[in-house]
């Protein structure tokens, strides 16, 4: 075994419902009483587990109940979950940002986190300010802060607004920089949410290629959480799969990726977005309805057209907007999408009001399950409302499908595939 280098040992947050306090002066008295005493907050035996498809029966709940793991040096571990799994909860503890509500945390040396837009930045404060003052807090010196300064601005692509105040920077370079930070001045452990779906493409291929130069060194050990499995295997280590705020899955990344994965099996979905989840949802669009158009199996003929249909609610007004629809295998390896931007060639611009559209995608899907995600985004790359895997479907083999023979020269991998769109309303 390596050196281990973060120690999470049974780790529970709990949170109550509603308003502040405990609500009555009985339940402070109590709390107060026991703590004096030494004992267990009586309020820890009355919390539910967090599961949010079920009616709530008292004011409390475990966010995180019961959470324990190692990470070793050098190790990526990737976390993963749907919403409101406490992914978010579990690394604003290990960042210190908040408290748990029993267990420890033990850790070795330096940790920087980014967790969200802006994180460790004083918007009153110029980048340039923002670099010096991060380096500091982790413990660096001003010299060995100027020798990756060049480099920080460089990679963020700041170098024009270096001496300008952070909150007069827009959300992607904030972001932009934030990484940069959190990445060149080389803290011990690096904690990175999902916060790296606000930057455009080409910053996301700079930020992925970063974490695999940081995850291959061996050095540095890297808690990485996100909703792309594809990018989970392919910089993970090992992943732990988190669910109502417990591991249910805790080992190898494929294993722990493929049981996420089974779990978001839904050949039954009637297309009713109810309590999916909405991954970066905004206040501006929100998808309501999403399924394989007059298909009631979800089986597929190989060649057989894919046909889906959207329905969205805008509630602002968006130009220069994409909507995009991807597929996944059963190992979470993206192989192909469509996209209004590339397939038409141009933007849409998504007036107030509900609406439908529906693509006519060909099916060169190799026989197998695979799973589908559909969003709406910003021209830039911000995303305004995501469903991971809202629905599968089976492609059947060409033995069932009574149609041509397939080409088993075909390999996984991302792929063109022509699309036909039409707007219904």
């Amino acid at each position: 075994m390596g050196e281990v280098v973060l120690n999470v040992n049974e780790i529970s947050k709990l949170y109550r419902l509603g308003e502040y306090g405990s609500g009555t002066i009985s339940e402070d008295i109590s709390i107060l009483w026991a703590k004096l005493r030494g004992l267990e907050n009586p309020i820890h035996k009355i919390g539910e587990i967090n599961d949010r498809s079920k009616k709530k029966v008292g004011n409390y709940v475990w966010a995180l109940k019961d959470i324990s793991f190692n990470v070793e040096k050098g190790e990526v571990l990737g976390i993963i979950g749907s919403n409101g799994a406490g992914k978010s909860t579990l690394l604003k503890i290990i960042s210190q940002i908040t408290s748990p509500s029993q267990g420890l945390i033990q850790a070795k040396g330096r940790i920087a986190s980014l967790l969200e837009v802006g994180t460790g930045m004083h918007p009153e404060m110029t980048a340039r300010e923002n670099i010096y003052l991060n380096g500091t807090i982790l413990g660096m010196k001003k010299s060995e802060i100027n020798l990756k300064f060049d480099e920080i601005l460089d990679f963020a692509g700041c170098l024009k607004y270096v001496d300008t105040p952070i909150k007069r920077f827009s959300s992607g370079m904030k972001v932009r920089l934030a990484f940069a930070v959190a990445a060149f001045l080389e803290p011990e452990i690096l904690i990175i949410d999902e916060v790296l779906a606000v930057g455009d493409f080409d910053f996301q291929k700079k930020a992925v290629h970063k974490m695999k130069e940081i995850s291959s060194s061996g050095d540095r050990t890297v808690l990485f959480v996100s909703h792309s499995m594809a990018s989970v295997k392919a910089l993970c280590s090992k992943a732990i799969l988190l669910e109502n705020g417990e591991i249910i899955s805790n080992g190898s990344v494929e294993n722990t990726v493929s049981k996420y994965l089974r779990k978001k099996q839904n050949y039954g979905f009637d297309g009713i977005v109810k309590d999916q989840d909405h991954s970066f949802s905004s206040e501006d669009v929100s998808i309501y309805y999403f399924n394989l158009f007059r298909n009631e199996t979800n089986h597929i003929k190989y060649l057989d057209t894919l046909e889906f249909k959207i329905c969205y609610e805008v509630f602002n007004e968006i130009s220069n907007s994409m909507i995009d629809v991807r597929f996944h295998t059963e190992q979470g390896v993206e192989v192909a999408h469509v996209t209004n931007r590339y397939d038409l060639n141009e933007f849409f611009t998504l007036e107030k009001g509900k609406h439908e559209i529906k693509i006519n995608i060909e099916n060169n899907l190799h026989p197998g399950i695979y799973f589908v995600s559909v969003g709406v985004h910003k021209g830039n790359g911000k995303t305004l409302d995501f469903l991971e895997n809202i629905l599968s479907f089976k492609v059947l083999d060409f033995s069932s499908s009574n149609s041509v023979i397939y080409p088993f020269s075909w390999k996984v991998g991302n792929m063109k595939i022509n699309s036909k769109w039409e707007f219904i309303s």
